[in-house]
């Protein structure tokens, strides 16, 4: 059984390039925004979760609140994928959060998502 991947970004073109690219060997769910992905994450918690730092409605404080209240979730492995800087993440204290395995800054390198996703998984 391959390895579960749900990506959650309000952007179409990085929700398709991304499943396409991850489909092969993982299989992949899409969430359009934090309540599409907390309404999945009921449903089916998978091995890892790309996450969007920067989407309209919920914070990404407030979803991963979410997941941590939450039994099956509370030790789901996050990525968090942004235009952020990192140093503005830091500042946001978004890298100390539990969870969080590692941070993608956008645009990435396709090959270099990928290999740091398998590295997590």
């Amino acid at each position: 059984m391959p390895n579960k991947i749900l990506i959650v970004d309000d952007e179409p073109d990085i929700r398709e390039t991304l499943k396409s690219i991850l489909k092969e060997k993982y299989k992949i769910k899409i969430a359009v925004d934090g309540k599409d992905c907390l309404k999945k994450l009921k449903r089916e918690v998978p091995d890892l979760l790309l996450l969007d730092v920067m989407m309209p409605g919920m914070t990404t404080r407030e979803i991963l609140k979410e997941i941590r209240k939450n039994e099956k979730t509370k030790d789901l492995k996050i990525m968090l994928l942004t235009v952020l800087r990192i140093s503005e993440a830091e500042k946001k204290g978004l890298l100390k959060e539990k969870n969080i395995v590692d941070f993608i800054q956008k645009p990435f390198k396709l090959k270099d998502l990928v290999k740091r996703v398998k590295k997590v998984i």
